[in-house]
């Protein structure tokens, strides 16, 4: 194995096993030697690759990121009716988050830390681009299929209605006297739950 394909796959333990502890332990509870144990290298070897667990942590993020990106930037940009990417986007969302949980709350920790940080987000060129969005969501309300609505605010209550519940977690698991099990399929749940309760409020009966 030549050097540099030692170093790729070095990485690739290290991403991996970070992103596992990351999701099971969070951002705080999470430890370097505990990283370092689980790829199988030293505490020295990790920290060559990576200086800080806070470099670690958005090298995971972004790893997911640049994954989750392209297919809701794809389906954005197709051809489908806004009913159809609704569904879509609220399906994919909730499955790619449901295994990768830690991701809507290391976007709100870092925003509110750097505000810059969305530009290193908006680097990545498969960054969701609603403008083919927001000209579908005109001409459907032009022809009668959905009633008058801002786009932005109707892309903004889909972000809301699928992040929040990832965010509020303990909170939603105590008003509703849930446990983890029955919290998951909830979650499950709403893949059809946030399609549906979108699409009744805008479209034309």
């Amino acid at each position: 194995m030549s050097a540099k394909a030692k170093d790729e796959n070095t990485e690739a333990h290290i991403l991996n096993a970070a992103k596992d502890i990351f999701q099971t332990k969070g951002m705080d509870g999470a430890r370097m030697q505990e990283i370092a144990d689980k790829a199988g290298i030293n505490k020295a070897m990790l920290h060559y690759y990576y200086r800080s667990k806070q470099l670690l942590f958005e090298a995971v993020f972004k790893n997911a990121f640049s994954l989750l990106a392209p297919q809701l930037n794809a389906i954005l940009n197709d051809d489908s009716s806004i009913e159809e990417k609704v569904k879509n986007f609220t399906s994919n969302y909730i499955s790619f988050i449901i295994k990768h949980p830690y991701l809507p709350n290391f976007i709100i920790q870092e925003l509110n830390r750097n505000q810059d940080f969305i530009l290193k987000l908006r680097e990545n060129k498969s960054f969701p681009n609603i403008e083919k969005f927001k000209k579908q969501v005109h001409e459907e309300i032009e022809n009668g299929t959905l009633k008058p609505i801002s786009a932005e605010q109707l892309f903004i209550n889909i972000l809301a209605l699928n992040i929040f519940p990832f965010v509020a977690k303990p909170l939603i698991m105590a008003f509703t006297n849930v446990d983890d099990k029955a919290f998951k399929q909830l979650i499950e749940q709403r893949k059809t739950e946030v399609a549906n309760f979108i699409i009744h409020s805008i479209k034309n009966t």
